[in-house]
């Protein structure tokens, strides 16, 4: 199976080693250090059980790749628009491609039935450049659930979740062939994997738990246990979750989270999310998928959201003033 992984970082990067290793034919799109590191010495993936090195064909040209049997896109939302430019050329007559991404995808509202369907997302997909070059038809869902880091170019590490694995799923919630081909290789690379007729469920929970300490993380500007050592803060991680299930009840989607379970997990996590990775280290931010989308979607259903509002809002300024956001 010929697998073109756009986007080789830390999700990508992971993914890639072990796709490789089970079999799959197996290339990246990677720019930079990143990429010229993976051409000079191959792709090293390191987990707390092991160390592995694959020997991969990568570039920053997806030309140079050629059609696909799967693309798997684990770009940040910020880079979607250049997929959208560069992605053709990886797309065979039935290449699905399948969107690994936090926050709420451009599809979301494809094959999503009620006054909503096929409504355009233009902060994710500006002019819909995606809806026409990947098109919905061929868009698969995915949700990651592991920590992963590139500690070093050409180098990726596993933090956590190992077993969590990845979730995949149809945006009109059967389970399809090319499904059943993506749970193939994932589990011919050893890789845990789950397909659901219910991807959108999966989302909200995801984006649910990285709203409960991720904006803490990103003004305060530490690891997700640093925003709970202050009983306010804890309380105001309580309050996104209560926003978050709210809005995700007002879509459709009904969460059942336990909220001081949830602040005793974060109390233990080390990790920095990978929206503060990303400003530390001065690249482009997801502040539309994780945040900005979730909020226009609360102003669409009439759901209140008044913290969510003003943490949002002080990261869009703390953003810009790095750089890092400039809204579509």
């Amino acid at each position: 199976m010929r697998i073109c992984i756009f986007g080789a970082g830390a999700v990508g990067g992971y993914l890639a080693g072990y796709l490789s290793r089970g079999g799959a034919r197996v290339s990246v799109v990677a720019r930079g250090a990143h990429l010229a590191a993976i051409q000079a010495n191959g792709l090293t993936v390191e987990t707390p059980d092991e160390s592995m090195t694959v020997r991969i064909s990568a570039s920053d040209k997806p030309a140079d790749l050629g059609p696909q049997d799967l693309v798997l896109v684990t770009v940040k939302a910020p880079a979607l628009p250049e997929v959208a430019a560069t992605i053709a050329p990886l797309l065979g007559p039935d290449t699905p491609v399948a969107f690994v991404m936090n926050g709420i995808p451009w599809w979301y509202f494809h094959a999503h039935g009620g006054t909503l369907e096929g409504r355009r997302l233009p902060a994710l997909d500006p002019d819909g450049a995606l809806w026409r070059t990947v098109g919905p038809d061929r868009t698969i869902g995915g949700v990651f659930w592991p920590a992963c880091s590139v500690p070093a170019p050409g180098t990726i590490r596993l933090l956590a979740g190992a077993g969590s694995g990845t979730v995949f799923g149809e945006p009109a919630g059967t389970i399809t062939p090319r499904l059943r081909a993506i749970e193939a290789a994932f589990q011919a690379g050893g890789l845990p994997v789950t397909l659901t007729p219910n991807l959108r469920a999966l989302i909200w929970r995801k984006l649910a738990f990285n709203l409960s300490a991720g904006p803490l993380c990103v003004l305060t500007e530490t690891a997700v246990m640093d925003t709970q050592t202050e009983a306010a803060l804890t309380a105001a991680s309580g309050q996104l979750l209560t926003e978050a299930i709210a809005l995700a009840a007002a879509m459709g989607i009904a969460l059942e989270m336990d909220i001081p379970a949830i602040a005793e997990t974060n109390r233990s996590l080390a990790h920095k999310p990978s929206i503060l990775q990303d400003l530390s280290a001065g690249r482009p931010m997801e502040i539309d998928a994780l945040y900005g989308v979730p909020l226009e979607m609360a102003r669409m259903t009439g759901v209140p959201t008044p913290l969510l509002d003003v943490l949002v809002a002080l990261i869009k300024v703390k953003a810009r003033a790095r750089g890092l956001y400039n809204p579509s």
